[in-house]
């Protein structure tokens, strides 16, 4: 089984998978909070996901309350919140625990994969993103700081397109 094929749960509780979500193009996995410094990245994940979308990439956004409790929402309020504040219109999926003990299979794939400095390992903070192949090889890694519309970013979806 591949990444793509990780059992996975939407924001309103359905199965799916990334396959699923991405359908035959690349996803950019990004663990997301609406309670952070860096949440106005939203609106560049969505901004991506628009320009992107119908050359064949999939934002996909992964709440995650384990950094400082920055996503405390349910999944109406994270949902509310993510389309009137931002315009989000890309995939939610439901809680995710991205390290430690609990963490989700996905991130297991995920974390093994180094940045640009070649760090491998836990996600360092809210709005690390994993950039996903149609393939299911996960090719690039960006660290949070990392905004939307970073040069090296851009070039990797592009890439990957």
């Amino acid at each position: 089984m591949g990444i793509r094929d990780i059992s996975l749960r939407t924001l309103s509780g359905a199965p799916t998978t990334l396959a699923e979500l991405a359908g035959d193009g690349a996803a950019l996995v990004v663990n997301v909070a609406s309670k952070c410094g860096l949440t106005p990245q939203y609106a560049g994940l969505a901004g991506l996901h628009r320009t992107y979308g119908a050359r064949g990439l999939t934002v996909v956004g992964v709440p995650c309350n384990q950094f400082y409790g920055q996503e405390p929402g349910t999944a109406e309020e994270i949902q509310e919140f993510c389309s009137t504040t931002y315009g989000v219109d890309f995939p939610l999926l439901a809680k995710t625990e991205v390290n430690g003990d609990g963490r989700h299979p996905l991130y297991g794939v995920l974390t093994g994969t180094p940045d640009a400095d070649g760090e491998a390992g836990d996600v360092a903070w809210n709005f690390e993103k994993f950039l996903v192949s149609r393939d299911g090889e996960v090719l690039a890694r960006f660290r949070p700081q990392v905004q939307p519309d970073d040069p090296a970013l851009i070039a990797a979806i592009e890439k990957s397109l």
